[in-house]
């Protein structure tokens, strides 16, 4: 037996990815598709079209109001502070709640009777009807059938008086019993039987208030602005208006009336309290009038105060008189000191004696004098003595002067203290009557502030309470859009459109991912490490041979590159070539391309032959319309020669097959034969080429059994057909080494798959009219 080493390394196809291969390669599956996408986005668009026909349109309505951060009118900061009874400054965020609250609303709806909904029959399906109606309907008495949701009241006119509702006839502005309780129908401008028909839908008043709270919007303009922006969308543009316009009147009548509640509640309670306060003041005030009565007092009060001033002037006066007696004590010390030895001129604070002051200055300038003359003359001169005598004599006066007055300050001293021991006698009889009589008198003083107080709160409260004023301001009324809001013609195609091309994106990624088939070569690369030799693209012409010295298609060429590829699985250049080829189940095209691999091999001049080896499922003989006859079950079991089995294909001295006879009941036991080895020695020796169309791995083991033969394997994987569980047992196979170089050939790739060696670009073409061309290639092939 001769085999190749199955220790092999090699890269047998050289792939330069850069990055954008399997984006390129979706693109292209899905670009294959085309008309999928034109047909889905056309009937979305469609769709698109007759939806926003038929669908009632829907308007924006928007108003914005000023929220004033002063207060107007009453005035919680300047009234009853103290009382702390009234709420703080408005805040935007609060007022966004109250504007969007149940209560709000609920009014609105009920003054605007927006319970009932008017209809107009169009064309294009119902459409609302506000302001427009030319009736309006008072339900006086309803019955559970009138808010049947999918049965509106048909209301036609008969004439300029009557109207018909559904079936039974009604008088305009009359009380009717119907059988959706009792109804009443006034005009709102003049009717006739040409009058279109009105279709009316009753709502639940809590479903009605709910559906406009939902869909009412207020938001504050900016993060520092006090505005509220209001929004809603209607059906009809004047009922939006109305309807905002209507919520901002109701904001403004609750915030005045909230006020004046609040004012009216503020008037009672001082009216009480002053008739309360007047009571206990008349109480007090009798008190007062009954002490003073009983005690003899006039005005206490003022007579203390006066006996006060009076101990404060005495106080006043001892002080001053003692303050002379200090001085002239400091004169007596003054006088006393003798001659050179005096600290200077004494102080005569306080003494306004002239004749007294006049001494001592003239004492002073002799002590002056006399000092300046000592300095120059002995004590025993004349002059000196004459002025010491003036001296005694100047200061006998001066104590003579000061003892006269120390007797005047000492008699006014002592008359000072006397007055002031009997005033402050008198003053300490005071206080007990004081006292009883300020406890009477602080009650009426509290009583009577109070009374003012309340009596000037009053009158505040009364202003304020006349006028009240809201603490907000409309900027702009409501207004609508002219264009409507709902549906957005443009998004609405926009998004028909993408939903047009997200159908059959993502029908074919669904049966992407729920086909569990190899797709692309990316599957393949992901799963195995086993070498890919070449990729043949799908068949498209219904021949079993697309190789022959007249053809030029992309399948053929690809299969002429894979017979170049075949170069890269020899040991040497020379000698025979024994390829396998196999797959993992029926119907990957192994037989399609050994056939038509063996006929490119005979095209070059080497001599080919190939064995129909699937001894369980032939497939060769019916795609060469070959007759049944011997193959090699007959040789197999010793029956034939070699030489009566080979058979050659279509005329072709280079070609040739050996079909696999009566299909055994054992073939795994007859490829077991020894005969199977020397069948593949003696082809070897006969021919270049030796090609074996084995069973599919994956269902029974007669390739394994054939395996050790052949020098090279070639699996078959193909697109859309192989089980991408299929391709770890190639990994397997592969690691295992379990058949002889082992490659990959990817079959049945569809137009949208990376193409290499791009066979199949446009720029790129065979069998061209041009007869240069064709001059070319004759010559090529008669090289060949």
């Amino acid at each position: 037996m001769a085999t190749n080493s199955s220790n092999y390394s090699y890269v047998p196809y050289q792939v330069m990815d850069m990055g954008g291969t399997d984006l390129r390669a979706t693109l292209l599956r899905y670009f294959r598709h085309w008309y999928w996408f034109i047909l889905s986005t056309g009937l979305m668009l469609a769709l698109a079209f007759f939806y926003l026909r038929y669908q009632q349109p829907t308007y924006k309505s928007q108003a914005s109001l000023l929220v004033k951060d002063e207060k107007k009118g009453l005035d919680s900061e300047s009234m009853l502070k103290e009382l702390e009874i009234f709420a703080p400054k408005k805040v935007v965020e609060n007022e966004i709640e109250v504007l969007k609250s149940y209560t709000l609303m609920d009014r609105v709806v009920k003054q605007l009777h927006l319970d009932v909904v008017y209809w107009r029959d169009t064309p294009f399906g119902k459409r609302e009807i506000f302001n427009q109606s030319p009736i309006r309907l008072i339900v006086e008495q309803a019955k559970s059938s009138l808010y049947v949701a999918d049965k509106p009241l048909k209301i036609s006119f008969v004439n300029t008086t009557t109207v018909r509702i559904d079936d039974q006839l009604c008088p305009i502005n009359s009380s009717v019993q119907t059988p959706y309780g009792r109804l009443r129908i006034f005009t709102r401008q003049p009717i006739s039987v040409a009058t279109e028909p009105v279709y009316v839908q009753v709502f639940s008043h809590v479903k009605v208030v709910n559906d406009y709270l939902r869909v009412l919007k207020a938001e504050p303009t900016s993060k520092a602005s006090t505005v509220i922006m209001l929004s809603l969308e209607t059906g009809v543009p004047d009922k939006g208006e109305v309807i905002l316009n209507r919520l901002i009147d109701v904001y403004n009548e609750a915030a005045v009336l909230d006020k004046n509640r609040v004012a009216s509640n503020t008037l009672n309670f001082i009216e009480e309290r002053l008739q309360l306060v007047a009571g206990e003041l008349e109480t007090v005030e009798k008190g007062v009038e009954r002490y003073k009565s009983a005690q003899g007092i006039t005005d206490l009060t003022t007579q203390a105060q006066g006996f006060l001033e009076t101990v404060q002037r005495n106080d006043a006066e001892l002080s001053q008189v003692s303050i002379q007696l200090g001085t002239l004590r400091d004169i007596e010390e003054y006088i006393q000191q003798q001659p050179g030895n005096r600290n200077g001129t004494p102080a005569t604070l306080g003494l306004s004696d002239p004749t007294l002051i006049n001494l001592i200055q003239t004492a002073t300038k002799l002590e002056v004098q006399r000092n300046e003359l000592a300095q120059t003359v002995p004590e025993q001169n004349p002059l000196l003595r004459t002025i010491n005598a003036q001296i005694r004599s100047v200061k006998a006066d001066i104590a003579e002067n000061v003892g006269t007055m120390r007797t005047m300050l000492t008699t006014a001293q002592r008359q000072f203290a006397q007055t002031n021991e009997k005033i402050e006698g008198t003053i300490r009889t005071i206080p007990a009557k004081e006292r009883a009589l300020l406890n009477i008198t602080r009650q009426q003083a509290i009583k009577n502030e109070l009374y003012t107080y309340l009596l000037r709160k009053r009158e505040e409260t009364a202003v304020s309470f006349a006028s009240t004023i809201s603490d907000s301001r409309v900027i702009d009324v409501a207004r609508s859009d002219i264009k409507p809001a709902k549906p957005n013609q443009p998004l609405t195609y926009l998004l028909f459109l993408l939903i047009g091309l997200i159908i059959p994106v993502g029908f074919m990624a669904t049966r992407d991912v729920v086909n569990n088939r190899v797709i692309r070569r990316t599957d393949v690369e992901e799963q195995t490490q086993t070498p890919i030799l070449g990729e043949i693209v799908r068949k498209r012409s219904p021949d079993s041979l697309v190789v022959s010295s007249r053809m030029h298609s992309v399948i053929s060429e690809q299969i002429r590159a894979l017979r170049t590829n075949l170069s890269f699985l020899r040991e040497s250049r020379t000698g025979s070539q024994v390829l396998l080829f196999t797959s993992s189940i029926n119907g990957e095209g192994k037989s399609f391309l050994s056939l038509n691999l063996g006929a490119s091999l005979a095209l070059v001049g080497s001599r080919t032959v190939i064995l129909e080896m699937d001894l369980r499922k032939p497939q060769l003989r019916n795609s060469l319309d070959l007759a049944d006859g011997p193959g090699l079950s007959n040789y197999l079991i010793g029956e034939s020669a070699v030489d009566a089995l080979i058979q050659p294909i279509d005329d072709n001295e280079n070609y040739y097959i050996i079909r696999s006879g009566p299909l055994p009941p054992n073939p795994s036991e007859l490829l077991s034969s020894s005969l199977l080895e020397k069948l593949i020695i003696e082809l070897r020796e006969r021919f270049d080429y030796v090609i074996i169309d084995a069973p599919p791995v994956g269902l029974v083991t007669d390739a394994q059994l054939i395996a050790p033969f052949a020098d090279a394997t070639l699996y078959i994987v193909r697109h859309d057909v192989t089980p991408r569980n299929y391709l770890k047992m190639v990994e397997m196979l592969h690691r295992e080494k379990r058949f002889n170089k082992l490659n990959i050939v990817l079959n049945g790739v569809g137009d949208g798959e990376p193409n290499y060696y791009s066979y199949g670009h446009k720029g790129y073409a065979y069998g061209t009219d041009d007869g240069k061309k064709k001059t070319l290639l004759s010559r090529l092939r008669s090289n060949s």
